[in-house]
Order: C-alpha cells, then structure tokens, then sequence
C-alpha cells in the first residue's frame, strides 16, 4: 500500500460479517436508524458548544501492529477525534476523567443511562481491529444520547501507519452529520517553517497535517523560499524561491523531489496559485519594472498577460469554477481587491472598506473571498464576491496570508508578534469566536491548506 491511505468505506454491519476476529464475538444488532433533532447550531457566535462523549475504542483482540498495539490505538484514535472536534469550536468533549470504559458488545449497543448522567449530547463509540492482511479496521459510530439512537456509522481500512487519518475521516463523519458543513480534517497544511535571526531568515517548505502532526520537511533551506501552494490533485506545489538569487516560481513535486521552472524567463516571478482544474497557473511577474499577472499552463509553455494596468497587480485566485479571478492592485493609490473574467476583461474594484486590502482568496465554496486588511494592524477578513458585508475575524497585531479549509468553514493565516518579528499558523472560523493556534515545529508562515486527502 502506498504510503497515502487507501479507504474502503463501508457499513460497519458489512465490516462485522468479512471480518473473522470479531465474528468471534458478535455484537448486538444496531438500534434502527432514526431521524433525531441533534444538530449543531453554527448560524451564530459559539457560545455553548455540544458536549460530546468519546471514550476510548476497544479492540475485539488485543494485537500488536507496526503502530502499536490495538488497545492503545483505540485510545490514541479517541483522542484525535476529540482534538478535531474540539478545534472546530463547536463541541466540547467531555474529559477523560468523565468518561467510562467501553467493551467490545457495547460498541453496536451504547449504554444510554450510564451516557445520560454525564450530560453528553452526543456519543462516539468505536472499535479498532487489526486484520489478516496486516491493515486496520477502525469502525466509528454515532449516537444521539437522549433520542437513543445511532445517527451514523462508518468504517475504515488503512495501513497501520495512517491510523491518523482514519481518526480524521471518522471526526469529518461526525462533524458532517452533526453540522450540514463539508468535512475538512483529513486534509494537509503546506506552509514556510521559519527560524534563526529576524535579519537572517531560514526559510524551508513543509507539509502537515491540518493538526500539526505528521510534520515534514521538503526544502534544505539553503534557498530561501515563500508562498506554497497546492495543486488540486494535492500531488504539487507551486512555490516561490529565490534559488541563485533569483526569485522565481517553481512547480514541485510531492512523490519524486523533482521541481521545475514554470516559466523560462530573465524575469521576477511570484505569487503562484493553481486554476481550480489545475490546468493553469497564475502567476506575477515584474517586466520592465511593471508588475501584472499572467496565466501559464501548468506543464509549461508561453505565458499570457492577464492584467495592463501600469501599477502592482498580483496575488490572483480564481473562483471555484474558474470563470474569475480575484487580485489585489494598488492602481487607485493603494492595494485594493479587484475581480475580472479568467480571461482578463472587466476588470472591476470591490473592496471600499476601511485601509488597505490584500493577500484575496476565493473560498471553495464561491460565497466569500478573505483577505489581509491593513488598517493600522493586519486583521485577517472576509467579503462577498461583490465586496458587500466585509466582516473582520481576527484580533491579532499582524494576521495575514489567509488559506481556507476544504469545506469554506475555516481560514489558517499567519500571526506574526508584535516586535518579535517571529510567525506562527492560527486559524480562526467564519464566525470570528474560535481562533486558535496550529503546532508546529519552528516558526511558521504563509500556509495553504490543501483539498480533502482521498
């Protein structure tokens, strides 16, 4: 198996049957899907959260496996569930010291009076099971506490060393059906990992997970390097270096270690991102001491000028069908937001606000584009397509460079301190009341958060 996880999604009923350890003991059938009110509200400020039992997962065998053994699995995944969910801000797992242990019959058949004095809403139970073939089977069930009913169920096959995301798949399952919004926490974080002196920078590529976990280095730093950004198929990344001391942008790839020019020219080129179909690149580059942005293919070729105007133009991001693309231009005196057609034409401002506007991308899901806005500080922002309802989310000193989750729920930015000149990744959700930071090794910045992992 690749080092990417393949996932076999099925019913846990099916799961139960085809595999031989735990037909050995078999459990309960599961109560009859119903139809429940549990839902969580996030229409408005955050101001109760759900509260959400998940005890650990027990395992049908006790067996050891290249991650470990199977009942300390069943822990580890109960506590990446509860760390996802908690960071969305919209649940509050209950403490372990709350909790009580599950058996293996129990897991299809949930002890409701016992869940029921601790004041939990909602409850995940689950199983972790290494199988024959040397995988693991991780089941995720969810339950409706006080309607005392199963709301979902799922499973998922992975290779010892991707339990993690089976752990994130079964929180995006949870957090799907207890809130209408798109998953995000199986997905990956490419961002520039920062450390030495303020005046002498070491800037390196890295990749993560949304969590922090499963960190990677994929630069040396002897180059140094900035703004990375994810291709669609998550297999690439377009990134700017100033490699020989030429700033250029360079097409990186994940699997080989291979990267490339996208364009061969005497020029300074920057601030790359992907077209939504990754067919196309968007790029600046500064000729004859005028800056515009450009479209290229994304295996290479001639590139064509998308913007004339004689100030800074850059910074493009399409919209997620590709028919527009929103840049930051400073040709009305100072850096503002403007969208035009993929193409080039009607070009057009949108951002009146207060300061300046900066750093716009679209959100996947076409109803929002963020962006930097700098007014004194740098807050991180969103607004209609149309410029309409600009609404600040962050409280930082200097937050900037915001990448939306894959569901447009969520954005990561950077924060970088007062004085300290020293970065670090946060993110902050739509409604602007759950900001917190992302782990992360070193100094971090300019993040950009990748589409759901498959």
């Amino acid at each position: 198996m690749s080092r990417r996880a393949r996932f076999l999604l099925m019913p846990l009923a099916a799961l139960i049957a085809a595999t031989p350890c735990m037909a050995q003991t078999p459990a309960p059938p599961p109560a009859p899907v119903a139809a429940a009110p549990l839902r969580v509200d996030i229409t408005g400020g955050i101001s109760q959260p759900m509260p959400i039992a998940i005890p650990a997962m027990p395992t049908p065998a006790q067996a050891d496996t290249a991650a470990g053994s199977t009942d300390k699995l069943g822990a580890q995944v109960s506590d990446v569930i509860s760390n996802d969910l908690k960071g969305s801000g919209l649940f509050t797992p209950l403490p372990k010291g709350a909790l009580h242990a599950v058996s293996f019959p129990q897991v299809t058949a949930p002890d409701y009076p016992i869940w029921l004095t601790t004041g939990a809403q909602a409850l995940v139970q689950g199983f972790v099971q290494a199988n024959g073939d040397g995988k693991l089977t991780v089941g995720c069930y969810l339950y409706d506490v006080f309607q005392k009913t199963e709301l979902t169920r799922q499973g998922f096959v992975v290779a010892p060393a991707d339990w993690r995301r089976a752990a994130h798949k079964c929180a995006d399952t949870i957090y799907t059906r207890l809130t209408g919004e798109g998953p995000y926490f199986d997905s990956q974080v490419t961002y520039v990992s920062e450390t030495g002196p303020k005046q002498h920078r070491i800037k390196r590529l890295a990749i993560m997970d949304q969590d922090g976990a499963n960190h990677r280095f994929i630069t040396n730093g002897q180059s140094l390097v900035l703004t990375p950004r994810f291709a669609p198929n998550r297999q690439t990344i377009v990134f700017m270096s100033f490699e020989n001391d030429q700033p250029r942008v360079y097409v990186y790839d994940v699997g080989s270690g291979r990267k490339r020019l996208i364009v061969n020219e005497p020029y300074t080129t920057f601030a790359p991102r992907f077209s939504p179909d990754g067919r196309y690149i968007l790029f600046s580059m500064i000729v004859n001491g005028n800056c515009d942005i450009y479209r290229v293919a994304a295996g290479g070729g001639s590139p064509t000028r998308l913007t004339t105007s004689p100030g800074i133009d850059t910074g493009g991001s399409y919209s997620p069908d590709g028919s527009k693309i929103v840049f930051e231009s400073d040709r009305s005196g100072g850096q503002q937001i403007y969208v035009m057609n993929a193409d080039g034409s009607n070009q057009h401002r949108i951002s009146f606000g207060g300061g300046r506007h900066a750093t716009p991308v679209w959100s996947p899901r076409g109803d929002l584009i963020a962006f930097t806005q700098v007014s004194g500080k740098f807050d991180i922002g969103v607004m209609a397509p149309d410029g309409s309802g600009e609404k600040i989310l962050s409280n930082g000193w200097q937050d900037e460079g915001p990448t939306w989750s894959p569901n447009g729920r969520v954005l990561m930015f950077f924060r970088t301190g007062q004085g300290s000149g020293k970065a670090d990744l946060w993110s902050v959700d739509l409604t602007g009341v759950n900001e917190h930071a992302i782990p992360t090794p070193l100094d971090g910045s300019d993040p950009a958060w990748g589409p759901l992992l498959p």
